[in-house]
């Protein structure tokens, strides 16, 4: 329930968020299941939001477990479409509940559904293929053993930048891999079928995930950059200024915090995203207030105008 409540206005946050959306086949978007979406993960839980806010179908997605200790957390991820996924580093004891976990994401691909996986385990900010994990693999031959026709997507997701607000993001998906596309001997150990799975998807996501080194910013700014025509730049300019302004009371103290908790490294982008588009709404009713004191029926245009200004801010602010 709450997953379809904040579905729509992520959408809307993404608008605002992201100043440029490339995605190499929309369609897929639209795909039914039973899909599994393998992607690379360098930004921490913002990956899964963003890939939520964009599928028109709901995804259910696999998070670290040690996120889910606390009984609300572990209640409000439910509602989220979220599922428990343990490491070893998080206790041996606890590996027993990704059996658990494993087997509603089969209860969700016999009903068609998607599920969203992050193959390298891990979250690192950087422009880099890590090597992968098990658990798709397993995921996917779990699927095909039950005879359930799922099909797994390989996807590279691309960031311009980590710590910036208003970014160009690249989602490249690649084709979709089926049982067939991978050659299982039928007398072939668990671990051989592992080993042949994972060949075959990270031969997929090389393809798809930019390698780029962290220290070179003229072949980043080569890759991300994007062009802005001098008429938008123009038209924009006023509402960008005034957004800069109107937004700088919210956007400043929510950056400082995520600095100080997080610095600038994996969750600091996520917290960032993910405070702004819980407060925002509250934002914008205290400037409604603010308005309605002081200059009466005019306070329903803020909800409109503030988020067309941060918008225009977004669009015209320096890349890199």
């Amino acid at each position: 329930m709450l997953y379809k409540l904040l579905h729509f206005p992520a959408k809307l946050a993404l608008l605002i968020w992201c100043r440029y959306l490339r995605i190499n086949k929309k369609e897929i978007l639209n795909a039914d299941g039973p899909l599994l979406i393998a992607a690379n993960h360098p930004n921490s839980f913002l990956d899964a939001i963003l890939l939520c806010s964009l599928f028109k179908r709901p995804l259910y997605s696999l998070a670290r477990g040690d996120a889910f200790k606390n009984a609300f957390i572990h209640k409000l991820f439910y509602s989220l479409n979220m599922f428990p996924v343990y490491r070893v580093s998080e206790g041996v004891e606890n590996l027993e509940e990704n059996y658990k976990t494993f087997d509603e994401c089969i209860e969700v691909f016999k009903k068609n559904g998607i599920v969203l996986i992050f193959s390298e385990g891990k979250c690192i900010n950087e422009w880099h293929l890590r090597p992968l994990k098990k658990g798709t693999a397993r995921l996917a031959i779990t699927a095909w053993e039950q005879g359930i026709p799922l099909k797994v997507i390989p996807l590279g997701i691309n960031y311009q930048s980590f710590i910036s607000f208003g970014k160009n993001v690249f989602l490249n998906f690649g084709n979709f891999i089926s049982q067939h596309d991978i050659p299982f001997a039928e007398t072939e150990s668990s671990g051989n079928k592992i080993q042949l799975f994972n060949i075959t998807l990270k031969t997929a996501l090389q393809k798809l995930v930019l390698e780029i080194d962290i220290n070179n910013s003229a072949v980043l700014k080569s890759t991300f950059q994007k062009n802005i025509s001098l008429i938008k730049k123009f038209l924009l300019a006023i509402p960008a200024i005034a957004g800069y302004i109107l937004h700088a009371p919210l956007y400043v103290p929510v950056q400082k915090f995520a600095l100080k908790k997080f610095g600038k490294i994996d969750h600091y982008d996520s917290v960032t995203v993910a405070l702004l588009f819980i407060i925002y709404p509250f934002y914008l009713i205290a400037v409604a207030i603010i308005t309605c004191y002081f200059f009466g029926i005019w306070w329903p245009a803020v909800f409109l105008i503030l988020p067309f200004c941060a918008w225009s801010y977004v669009q015209i602010k320096k890349q890199f």
